[in-house]
């Protein structure tokens, strides 16, 4: 039953790509499941309270200074520099009721370019049907097509990349009653008085290698150019078309832009989690499985790596290029998932994983945050006080936060309930 939960769960979230697990080698690298071989994770372990300079960080004062370090030190290593300006933005939206009347139902396109057949996204948003005033909303990255999200009559097809094509093409209607969508869950905030928003993260950029030139990213892309050792990766890119959404929510007055959530899982977790050390306007993250390359501590060597990341056959395109030379050199690397962690502080930050979620290792998660308290300490933050690595379905209600579900990887029916009273408590 609960392999069976965990993939309707996949299937809801429209998941593209299957998550390798407990298998001893992935594209010729070694995997390690086992806790005796995981290494000293502490060993060459950077201090976000220790200035570039070695200089301590002792004041909350200090730490801008020090925080915009590390964001430097994570765009040249890891995901790469957005854009210095961005595009000229512009916004069509098209409003009505929906889920039978209880909602109102926004259908916001945004349009990265004058050319209406440029890159855009469009992003569905639900409000609460009685709502006087401006609303928080969840914004929820998903890899469905809009459409495949609700079961609501009227909500526009999405468009889905054919990477052999390197085309978009309408995505068909769900034949019949859709069995995964998300209507009650939707339901659910609206009654909590929240938004819910969805966008199909590949509508900002394609999900495959060699896309530099496609979508969001081609607006910057110089034909023929290589790339730079810290240019952008896909996940910067769909946090860049993030952050162009957030300037779209400042000016719709159903909204209240200082009080948005952002979750999603696997790639879209590391997504969630960037794009919240980026954007600080997003005001509670909640990454879910997000794992290596998210909020799993790199230098612990369990499940995914940062070699198998940057494997040329798997996803060098989402990062940096310079992410590819820390996969032989983790121990060396000046950044680990801990102080990614911490970029999202003085903000509520809750890590959402799963107990047989191996490959993305939830203890590695788990001890990032231990890493990560000192930095919300400083500015005044609650934080766990043990170490003790929790039980399953026991969330952590700080403001730095953790929850693991019983399962595996992906985002099952609880913990859209867990997001929802972490956001009630910090929203």
């Amino acid at each position: 039953m609960r392999k069976l939960t965990v993939l309707l769960c996949g299937l809801l979230l429209g998941a593209t790509a299957v998550v390798a697990q407990d298998r001893d080698v992935i594209a010729g690298i070694p995997v390690n499941y086992d806790e005796s071989k995981v290494g000293d994770y502490r060993a060459g372990l950077p201090d976000p309270l220790v200035f570039n300079n070695g200089r301590p960080v002792t004041h909350a004062r200090q730490w801008a200074k020090r925080r915009a370090e590390i964001v430097r030190i994570f765009e040249e290593n890891q995901f790469g520099k957005w854009p210095a300006k961005k595009p000229a933005l512009r916004y069509d939206v098209q409003q009505d009721r929906g889920l039978d009347g209880t909602a109102v139902r926004k259908q916001i396109t945004l349009y990265f370019s004058p050319d209406n057949e440029g890159p855009r996204v469009d992003v569905l948003l639900y409000l609460p049907g009685d709502a006087v005033g401006p609303v928080p909303i969840l914004l929820n990255l998903s890899f469905s097509p809009n459409n495949y999200v609700v079961s609501d009559p009227g909500v526009k097809p999405g468009r889905r990349w054919d990477p052999k094509t390197r085309t978009m093409s309408e995505a068909a209607p769900m034949p019949g009653p859709n069995p995964f969508g998300m209507d009650a869950i939707v339901r659910k905030y609206l009654a909590e008085g929240f938004g819910f928003a969805t966008l199909c993260y590949t509508d900002i950029t394609p999900d495959f290698n060699d896309g530099n030139e496609l979508g969001l990213r081609g607006l910057y892309h110089t034909p023929g150019a290589s790339r730079a050792l810290d240019d952008w990766g896909s996940i910067s890119a769909w946090a860049f078309g993030v952050s162009c959404l957030v300037d779209y929510f400042e000016k719709d007055p159903a909204v209240d832009a200082k009080r948005i959530a952002l979750t999603g899982c696997s790639r879209l977790g590391k997504t969630t989690i960037w794009t919240g050390a980026k954007e600080t306007r997003i005001k509670v993250v909640m990454p879910s499985c997000s794992g290596e390359g998210g909020a799993a501590m790199s230098r612990r060597n369990f499940g995914e790596t940062v070699a198998h990341l940057a494997e040329e056959t798997r996803f060098p395109y989402q990062f940096c290029p310079e992410y590819a030379y820390w996969g032989g050199h983790v121990q060396q690397m000046p950044m680990d998932a801990h102080m990614l962690v911490s970029l999202i502080a003085p903000r509520p930050l809750l890590l959402q994983t799963g107990t047989t979620d191996n490959w993305s290792d939830p203890k590695g998660e788990w001890i990032s945050l231990v890493e990560a308290r000192k930095v919300y300490q400083l500015l005044g933050k609650d934080v766990p006080a043990s170490d003790a690595f929790p039980a399953a379905e026991q969330p952590i209600w700080h403001t730095l936060g953790y929850v693991m579900h019983e399962g595996g990887h992906g985002v099952l029916p609880q913990d859209w309930d867990y997001y929802l009273e972490f956001m009630k408590r910090y929203l």
